[in-house]
């Protein structure tokens, strides 16, 4: 069966499309033989097909191994059939005879294009992942394309890929309406039957992370290290710096001249705050730290990874923040698990003595400097 026409509009499609052509001619040889089989159920031979692109030509054979008995299983057949095709046939013979299909047109046209629109789909899946497959935790932007009741649909990049904004990586409060460009994080790349999803973030810390070497040429420059981000999207995020240049201080180039490059970030994100900390090899130091813009007094280490942070009388409300958002995020940022009391509370735990207080008293006292922060906060 001679068909050039089908042959040269397989090269425009991997032209066009970047689909394989031998890719596409297996994947059209097993589903015209589903195609043959489907419409000849009574069929027990095994159909395949051979191509030759050079000469135009698609053959249609028919394979058949001859086997003893009389009841025959798929890609068998009986002697005494086998007979019939060939006088010299034997058992174990492998016959095989060229034939077209009837209808062949029809159904050759029908499977071309289901096998067309599936090649499509796949090439276009494995485009992206192969394009994003390396940029997941990069800084993109997109353009919203579609906003239902929980999910946001972003095109992105040239090939406009399809970025999935879901709930919990949306920001409380950030309102996406069709047509707005926005920054997103990108999170990973979730393959499906189908298609390939980006899955992107507005809530992530990386996307704070990502801003400030956008706005900060000195992260790009590898002076100045962001070693720490915690964040609670919508309402404060607190990122921890340090410089490999003396010379250079950290938070100033992060804040800029007037604040502009601070300023950037924190318009970017929706007006959240914004808490620049000077990162410290000490954690006791690291910890103080922290808690800005509380002023710490002192800070004790108890346990592993667990200090108590005394700030003055006044402060204590500043220190925890509203529900406790201040000292959350610190011990987000330093990993330490840190209790924030009042210089009065502090007294009476007697952290300013040389002795270290027993666990009963600690436990006892806690009692007491809780009761006396929830009636200051």
């Amino acid at each position: 069966m001679v068909n050039k026409e089908f042959f040269a509009a397989l090269a425009d499609l991997e032209r066009e499309k970047g689909i394989s052509e031998e890719a596409f001619l297996e994947a059209l040889k097993n589903a015209l033989s589903s195609a043959y089989k489907k419409q000849n159920e009574g069929e027990t031979g095994i159909v395949r097909l051979e191509t030759d692109a050079e000469k135009g030509v698609i053959r249609f054979l028919l394979t058949h191994t001859v086997v003893e008995g009389d009841e025959p299983q798929d890609g068998e057949i009986t002697l005494e059939e086998a007979k019939l095709v060939k006088k010299s046939a034997k058992i174990g013979d492998v016959l095989e005879q060229e034939f077209t299909p009837k209808d062949f047109s029809r159904i050759a046209a029908q499977t071309a294009r289901q096998v067309i629109t599936q090649k499509i789909h796949e090439t276009e899946r494995d485009n992206t992942l192969s394009e994003f497959s390396d940029r997941e935790g990069e800084l993109m932007t997109g353009l919203v394309r579609k906003v239902d009741q929980k999910n946001i649909y972003i095109e992105l990049g040239k090939g406009q890929i399809e970025g999935l904004l879901l709930p919990q990586d949306q920001v409380p409060g950030e309102r996406y309406e069709t047509g707005d460009r926005i920054k997103v994080f990108v999170k990973r790349v979730r393959s499906g039957s189908r298609n390939a999803q980006v899955l992107v973030s507005r809530a992530a810390p990386g996307l704070v992370k990502r801003l400030f070497e956008e706005e900060v040429p000195e992260i790009k420059q590898g002076i100045v290290v962001i070693k720490a981000v915690a964040r609670e999207p919508g309402h404060r995020t607190k990122i921890a710096i340090a410089s490999t240049d003396s010379k250079v201080d950290p938070v100033g180039a992060c804040v800029g001249n007037k604040g502009a490059r601070v300023n950037a970030v924190v318009s970017e994100l929706g007006g959240e705050k914004v808490d620049i900390i000077l990162w410290s090899e000490n954690p006791l130091e690291f910890i103080a730290k922290s808690l800005s813009p509380a002023t710490v007094v002192s800070v004790t280490q108890m346990s592993e990874k667990s200090a108590i942070a005394v700030v003055p009388d006044d402060k204590l409300s500043l220190a925890i923040g509203r529900d406790g958002q201040n000292a959350r995020l610190a011990a987000r940022l330093t990993g330490w698990k840190v209790d924030v009391k009042s210089e009065t509370a502090a007294a009476k735990l007697k952290l300013n003595e040389e002795s270290e207080p027993s666990e009963e008293e600690i436990a006892q006292d806690n009692e007491i400097a809780a009761e006396e922060e929830k009636d200051e906060t």
